[in-house]
């Protein structure tokens, strides 16, 4: 099993580059960075973690500029996204953006997504909460299309491009991985039919095991062979090498653990620690 690390990535917390650098010295597979463009003022919905919204929400860098700027000091570390909303973004720009990192990096993007739930900040960007996951699938699509087409084109319900060019194409074929954060039995559908990989927050499910099974078996009925599927979770809660040892013997490809986001200088010991174990997860 692999081993990524997550960061908060906000103006006061480490840089993204110099994580970036810490992390390949140590051999790790992948560094993630989240994502919230804005975050309105009512706070009217919930924080699905309970409480107050946690200040890192609120001071999140971009991830795309924050992975170029890891790119640039790195040779082999995995640049992903947990998760990026693509439902926020413009198609065609995001998927320039993508392609581009991909180039720069010489093929190490890894795109995660996920629908989001803060309905405000989308209604912010013009979408509606309630078909966001339509919104979610139709972008990725036409993603596909601008990304593995010399003249591509889609036609949607809120995704209309007429014929053009894209370019760069990126350099991972047919492009980067797209991988769904969603942990529910529906967000399992949703990566059975358009997403490389699956990436849950442990602390959201109860039974990674039937949860895994189940992805599995919504494939199988799809024609899909489940290995196509590449597992990986946000081990973000009582992380500790038991844990991560069942989450190999799981068939989990990756774990991405949580490093400080306010306490820059506490970041080194924690991607120490866990290095220690990667030889284990690997065998």
């Amino acid at each position: 099993m692999k081993l990524g690390a997550f960061c908060y990535n906000t103006d006061y917390s480490i840089r993204p580059d110099a994580l970036a650098v810490m992390m390949e010295e140590r051999n790790y597979d992948s560094v993630w960075f989240p994502e919230h463009t804005n975050i309105p003022t009512s706070r009217r919905s919930p924080f699905p973690g309970g409480g107050d919204l946690p200040k890192p929400y609120y001071r999140m860098m971009d991830p795309f500029v924050s992975l170029g700027a890891a790119a640039a000091v790195t040779k082999n570390l995995k640049l992903g996204t947990g998760i990026s909303l693509v439902i926020q973004r413009d198609p065609i720009t995001l998927a320039k953006e993508v392609a581009t990192l991909d180039v720069i990096s010489n093929g190490r993007v890894l795109l995660g997504i996920g629908g989001g739930w803060n309905a405000e900040e989308m209604e912010q960007h013009g979408i509606p909460f309630d078909r966001r996951w339509k919104v979610l699938r139709e972008k990725v699509e036409a993603m596909k299309a601008l990304w593995t087409e010399e003249k591509a084109s889609y036609d949607g319900e809120f995704v209309k491009i007429e014929e053009c060019y894209s370019y760069p194409k990126p350099v991972q074929r047919p492009h980067p991985p797209i991988i769904m954060g969603s942990a529910t039995g529906t967000g399992r559908q949703r990566v059975v039919r358009y997403c490389d990989g699956w990436m849950p927050i442990n602390v959201l499910l109860d039974d990674m095991p039937a949860a895994i099974a189940d992805l599995h078996r919504r494939a199988e009925e799809a024609g899909r062979d489940p290995a196509s599927i590449e597992l990986s979770i946000f081990a973000q809660v009582n992380v500790d090498d038991d844990l991560l040892k069942r989450y190999r013997d799981m068939g989990i490809a990756r774990s991405v653990i949580g490093v400080p986001t306010s306490a820059p200088d506490r970041v080194e010991g924690v991607l120490d620690r866990y290095a220690k174990l990667m030889d284990e997860l690997e065998s």
